[in-house]
Parts: structure tokens; sequence; C-alpha cells
């Protein structure tokens, strides 16, 4: 199998929002480029791409797959990724190790709220792009409207190479304005003959051929002198124009092509072959100590890998690129994070589910291998005595948790074990076992992201999985000061337990102040791992409670603070004072100040208009105007409150702020209302009062689940 070098290779990420069409896209460039000898169909689940058993199940792709194909003197190496949002972390990890982006549009629809979500990381990481308008075959394609809107989102850059002569039903001809050429496709797509422009589309086609020389000689001085010498462009300086364009993001042509019917592809693959950075042209990679890594096939061997998988047909498999240098079946590099020796047996190109054995890679390339031992995805594997460690992908924040539980308390490790690895090959997924609400959380980009994730568990693990709307941590504090006093006495043969203490407690705020009537000795204040603070007053005068029981007493506020007398929540923002009490010289220790200060504290916080506080989320959400009326109305049935609606391209964007409690099913039900054409993102804000309502349901809640209990 012919080895290339790093100066001919194309590393392309095909983006686009879902049901764009990209799956379809990737078909017809592995045919073209004969790779296949026949177009698999969605319908048929026979596309070398969304081969994954859940994708045939869903008829989209869920996971990105690696694929390569060779046009002219290149290796195209292709990343399939899906177009929807929760699987956003499978585009960024294609979008770091590729070169180029191809964002494919859907004539139907137009620039879709995936698009725009995918556009935002593009920019990001600066990367070259062109647009490909898609399904031009289809009777309601409006390509003009596409590219109108393309304009309007990502900004005048978007340059017209080609435009369909007759879209509809009866698609088969597309204007090129750079080659200044009609292409025309037979019946059944595939090599279409290049025909002269017809006389009623010269205007037309004369004009977009001078807005695409004019943009390209605008972003480059020579080029403009040129231009204005000569009045056009050569075609061998309109490539190094382009060329140079892309690589700085600045301008972005745009295609047309029917993937069904297999029209446009081999032109789009031939633009690649001449105009997009090879991995030797691109800027270098970021290490995490600062310095940069460059693409150089003569320098010490490096790769990182992007992605791992672990499926049952496949087994686990490493995804790499090779930054530097070159791999060889047969190498052992370091991993820099593990210090683990890896041996490469195997090295593989990969076509979906396909394996093509090769025995090197180079700087550049993008391969696979199996059965590393201890790396995964965002590892460096580098020469013994050659420390590198490039900078790793970072993965957005989760939108979405559930409680994750198994229904067979024989498979609770095995249920651990499993998210674990699951959390290896995405790590956009985040597991939490979370000591606060005693459950295992499992944090996602959106509720389809998290449903893959427990067909994964179910399907490879064998281990039945069950999720729950996730407890919401509360947290409890007070309205009012309350005093008590309480004893504790306990004599049961030998040694007994005395204790008694009197106990303020007050609400506390930063730079209130002093307890008033209070001889205070001294003043702890203690910053609560939860939030908050407890401000511990000792007020002891005349010995009555020796200063060597305060660390016990404060131990048990602590712990009651732990667990709160009214939900079990965590308590914040109180200041205690203990003001007189008892000891005796032989009964009295530690756990007896201990249990009395846990007992003192929950009656007196019981007795100070005790309260309890929600989290409250700041929520940013992108729809359409369309849209608009019917979100802020589902925000308001969830208690929130309005702040801001302000326009975001042809978009806009909602913020409000949400109480936690009220967003547990907000990702499915966002996708209902605005049908897929919204995304939300959202953070935490603050913690606020609770209505009464809430808080008396909440209280009852607690005290059936007592009764339950005992």
């Amino acid at each position: 199998m012919k080895i290339y070098d790093s100066q001919h290779i194309k590393n392309i990420t095909l983006l686009g929002h879902a049901g764009s069409g990209k799956t379809t896209f990737v078909e017809s460039m592995l045919f073209e480029a004969g790779e296949i000898n026949r177009l698999g169909t969605i319908m048929g689940q026979n596309t070398v791409s969304d081969y994954h058993d859940l994708e045939k199940e869903k008829g989209s792709s869920v996971f990105s797959t690696l694929l390569h194909l060779p046009w002219k003197e290149s290796k195209i190496n292709v990343i399939d990724t899906p177009g929807t949002s929760d699987f956003v972390g499978e585009v960024i990890s294609a979008l770091r190790i590729t070169g180029t982006g191809v964002m494919l549009l859907n004539a139907q629809h137009g620039v879709e709220v995936g698009t725009e979500i995918i556009w935002e990381y593009t920019e990001d990481f600066k990367t070259p792009m062109i647009f490909v308008v898609n399904q031009l075959d289809h009777e309601k394609a409006d390509f003009d409207l596409t590219v109108e809107q393309a304009v309007n989102r990502f900004g005048r850059n978007v340059l017209v190479v080609q435009y369909p002569l007759n879209q509809g039903n009866d698609f088969n001809a597309i204007i090129d304005v750079l080659k200044m050429v009609m292409y025309q496709y037979p019946a059944d797509g595939g090599k279409p003959q290049k025909l002269p422009i017809p006389d009623s589309e010269i205007a037309r086609a004369d004009e977009l051929h001078k807005q695409l020389v004019e943009s390209v000689a605008e972003h480059d001085d020579q080029l403009m002198e040129l231009y204005f010498d000569k009045g056009e462009l050569t075609e061998e300086e309109m490539t190094r124009g382009l060329k140079a364009a892309m690589l700085h993001h600045d301008l972005f042509p745009l295609f047309c092509c029917s993937a069904t019917k297999n029209m446009g592809s081999g032109r789009i693959m031939g633009f690649l072959n001449d105009i997009a950075p090879a991995p030797i042209d691109t800027p270098p990679v970021e290490r995490q100590s600062g310095k940069q890594l460059l693409c150089d096939p003569k320098g010490p061997t490096v790769l990182f890998i992007y992605k791992t998988i672990s499926e049952p047909h496949l087994g686990d498999m490493s995804f790499f690129k090779v930054y530097s240098g070159v791999v060889n079946v047969g190498d052992e590099l370091v991993n820099s994070i593990t210090g683990t020796t890896e041996r490469f047996n195997q090295l593989f190109l990969m076509n979906g589910k396909n394996r093509d054995a090769i025995n090197e890679l180079r700087a550049g390339d993008i391969g696979a291998t199996v059965k590393l031992k201890d790396s995964h995805t965002n590892s460096t594997l580098h020469p013994k005595g050659n420390e590198f460690h490039i900078k790793p992908i970072d993965f957005p924040e989760p939108h979405i948790r559930v409680a994750v539980t198994t229904p067979n308390k024989s498979d609770v490790e095995k249920m651990a074990n499993a998210l674990h690895s699951l959390v290896e090959e995405d790590p956009s997924l985040i597991v939490e076992h979370s000591q606060e609400l005693k459950q295992t959380i499992l944090h996602g980009q959106g509720e389809i992201h998290l449903n893959v994730a427990k067909w994964k568990v179910e399907h490879n693990y064998k281990i039945q999985l069950d999720f729950d709307p996730p407890r919401i941590p509360y947290r409890e504090t007070i309205q009012h000061e309350a005093k008590t006093v309480y004893r504790h006495k306990k004599q049961s043969g030998g040694a007994g337990q005395f204790a008694e203490l009197h106990m303020l407690i007050e609400p506390y705020y930063d730079d209130m102040p002093p307890t008033p009537h209070v001889n205070l000795r001294h003043t702890d204040v203690h910053e609560l791992p939860w939030g908050g603070k407890m401000v511990f007053q000792n007020c002891i005068v005349g010995g009555a409670i020796d200063t060597r029981f305060m660390g016990a007493i404060t131990k048990g506020i602590m712990e009651k603070m732990e667990n709160g007398p009214i939900t079990g929540s965590y308590v914040r923002d109180i200041r205690v004072s203990i003001f007189d009490g008892k000891m005796h010289d032989v009964d009295s220790n530690d756990m007896a100040f201990k249990i009395a200060s846990m007992m003192a504290f929950k009656d007196a916080f019981r007795k100070a208009n005790p309260q309890i506080l929600e989290p409250v989320y700041h929520v940013d959400i992108l729809t359409t105007n369309d849209y608009m009326g019917d979100v802020m109305s589902d925000l308001q049935t969830r208690r929130g409150i309005i702040e801001g609606i302000m326009p975001d391209g042809h978009y806009q964007k909602i913020s409000a702020k949400v109480p936690l409690s009220e967003m547990h099913d907000y990702s499915s039900t966002l996708r209902s209302i605005a049908h897929g054409r919204a995304k939300f993102s959202l953070h935490f804000d603050n913690y606020a009062i609770v209505p009464y309502n809430v808080q008396q349901e909440l209280v009852a809640k607690m005290k059936d689940d007592d009764d339950e209990s005992h």
C-alpha cells in the first residue's frame, strides 16, 4: 500500500447539522475514488460510515468515523462526524487533528442550529473551511436562500465557487465560477461532461467570478497589485491566494452537490487536493509546556490519541495522528502521562470498520492501532528519553445529568468499571460519585448522549442501567436567631456521659455586627466546602465548660451541618455561640460534648425559622424567532426568570435564571419545542430561597422517607 509523505496528505473533517447528508457524501467520495464499488445508503444500512449497530438503528451518525481515499496526488483522510449537538465531543476531537473542515448545508433548510454550534468551534480552532450546499436535487431546495443565510451568519467571506443551473428534481448541472465551466452529470451521477457556460448564465457567472477574484486579491497585497495591473488572476495565482486565505481562516469557498445522486463530490475532492492545506502547511501544535511541535517527518516520533473505542467486534482501538516523525510496526513509545511503554504491534488505515494493515505512518497522517495497555484519548506517545506532551483536547462542560443505578446489586462494581471505561473513550462524559447526594451521577451533553452511554453499557458490558432524576443539592439555613439548652446525660454502669450546652444560633452574613450581650472569648470562621460559612464563638466565662471540649463541640456542629435537620442537605451561613453550660469532673468527655452540640444545634435550628435554598442556574437558549414564544412560555412554567433577549446572527438568544430542580428534562423538551432548531448552555449562578409550597413539599418528602426507613 502506498505510503504518502506529509506534503500529500489532506486531513478533512465532515461537518454539518444532522440530516445534511455527510454520511452519503463521504460514500460518494469513496465511490468516486474507487475505494468501494457500489454506493451504500442510509436506508439500506450499508454505508461505510455509520456502520455501528446503534447508528443503523437510529438512522444517523452517533460516532465519528475515520476513512481514507486516494485522489490525484493526495491521500485524503476524512472524519465523518455526527450532526447532533449531543455528540459535539466527537466534532471537537476531529477538528483538533484535521487541517480543513467541510461544512455541509442542507439546501432545504439552509443554515441550521447544528451548523451554528459547529461553526463556533471552527472559529476557536481557526480551521480552514469550505461550504458544500447538498441535496440540491430536493424539490424544496433553495440555493440562493441558503447562501444568503450563510453570508448573514458567517460573513461576506463565504464565496460562491459553484451554483446549480437547475436545482430541484431535475438537478444535473453545476456552474463553476472558479474554472468558468459547467459540469453536466449523467442521470446516475459520476463523471460529468465539461461544457461551456450557457449564454443565459454568462452574466451571473462573470459577476460571481469577479467577486471571487477580488476577494482573493483583497487578502494578498501582491495579488492585489497583479489584479490592478491585469484585471484578472491566473489559475495558479488564484490557487496560491485561496490556499493562503483559507489557511488563515479568511475565505470560505462554497460548492454544490447532490450526494444521493453522486453529483459534485469529484470536483470538491479536486479542490481539496489542489487547495486544502497539507499537515506540513498548518500551524504547529501546542505542547503542554507552551512550546510548539512542528509537523516534521524527520523529527522524533510523536503521536496523539484523539479517540478510543472498545467494541465487541473491533476490540480496543486507539485512533491517533502522527504529529512528528514516522511510526513503524514494532516501535515502542512512552505515554507522556503514565510513563507506560506501549508497543505498536499493528498499524491500520481505517475505512469505517474495515482495516487496512500498513507498516508505517508518517508525520501528518492519521491511523489506528489496537491493544495499547494504558493509553487513551488525550494521551501523547513519544520515544524514550524525549519528553513531549501535546496539549489535551478541551471538551465542553456537560449540559445534563442523571443518577445511575443498576437493579442487580452484584453489578454495582461492574457498573462503576463500565462507566469508567466509557469516560476513557468519551471525555465529554463525566462520572461523579457524589458523597453529598449519595448517588452516582452521569453528566453528558444531552439526553441522546446519555442514552447512547446507557446503550453501550447494556450491550457491551451486559449490565442493566436505570436512569433517575438526580437529587438536588439543596442548602439549609435560618432566618431568625434562636436559643436552646440541651443536656446530654447517660448512665449505664461504669463511666457515664454528661454535657450541658447553652447555644445561640444566628443567620450569618459577611460584616455582620458582633453578637450583643455575650462575653466573646474566641471566634473561629470555617469556610464550608459546600459554600458559605460557619462562625463559631466561644463565649464561656468562669470555666463552666473547659476549653479542651470546644473542639468536640465544633465537630458535632459541623457533622450536623453535613446532614441538615430539615431535608438532610448541607447547612450554610450560621453563627453559633456557646455562652453557658455545665460539665462533670468524671463523666464529661469529648463524645458527650459532641453529642450535646449535635442535638442542641438541631433543636435550635428548628426554632430559628429554617429556610431551604435551591441552586439556580443561568441558562442561555439560542433559537429562531419562530419558536421564541414557546421557549419563553416553557421557561416560565419552570419558575424561570427571563433576564434578556438579544439577536445572535439570525437567531435569538434568551437568557434566564432557572432552578436546577426544573431543568431535568429540559434537553428533550427544548428539542421537541423547537424541532431541533435550538441549543442551550447553563452554569451555576447562585443559591436562592425556595417558594413556601416547595419547601413544604421537600420537608414532607423528608418525613415520608424517614418513616419508610423506620
